[in-house]
């Protein structure tokens, strides 16, 4: 397998979010169109391995890659990421949608609500989901 864009996570720590939603917004700088391409194709992550396994599953499979010819993966990776990548129209677009958002009176109350809670701290980003939700009832 010779892919352009590996996300690996440890089964033990790894935390995925997309909150800007529950703070009535949409992602920007290119989330929209990022995850839309990987959730088609594999997913936030290719695999999820015990941490004790991350490093030398990552390192081997990192060897395997740089022993293919270079010019087939300096052109593998330019026609993936022509394919998979949106013109950046697109990512300006969302970038707007982003900026559009924000300025709304109701984002503005949950983001700041969600400051004054630690949203920006370790603690913050370990009960994420459950900050979202408190937001809509204030």
């Amino acid at each position: 397998m010779l892919a352009c864009d590996l996300r690996f996570a440890a089964r033990e720590s790894a935390i995925f979010s997309q909150p800007e939603v529950g703070f009535g917004l949409v992602p920007g700088a290119g989330g929209m169109q990022h995850l839309t391409r990987l959730m088609g194709r594999y997913g936030w992550i290719n695999r999820a391995l015990p941490a004790a396994a991350l490093d030398e599953f990552v390192g081997a499979l990192a060897h395997r890659i740089a022993g293919v010819p270079a010019a087939a993966r300096l052109t593998l990776k330019e026609r993936v990421h022509a394919i998979a990548l949106a013109a950046a129209e697109d990512f300006r677009r969302d970038s707007d949608l982003f900026l559009e958002r924000a300025r709304d009176p109701e984002s503005q109350r949950r983001t700041k609500l969600a400051m004054t809670r630690g949203f920006l701290t370790h603690d913050g980003e370990l009960t994420l989901a459950n900050m979202v939700a408190d937001l809509a009832d204030r």
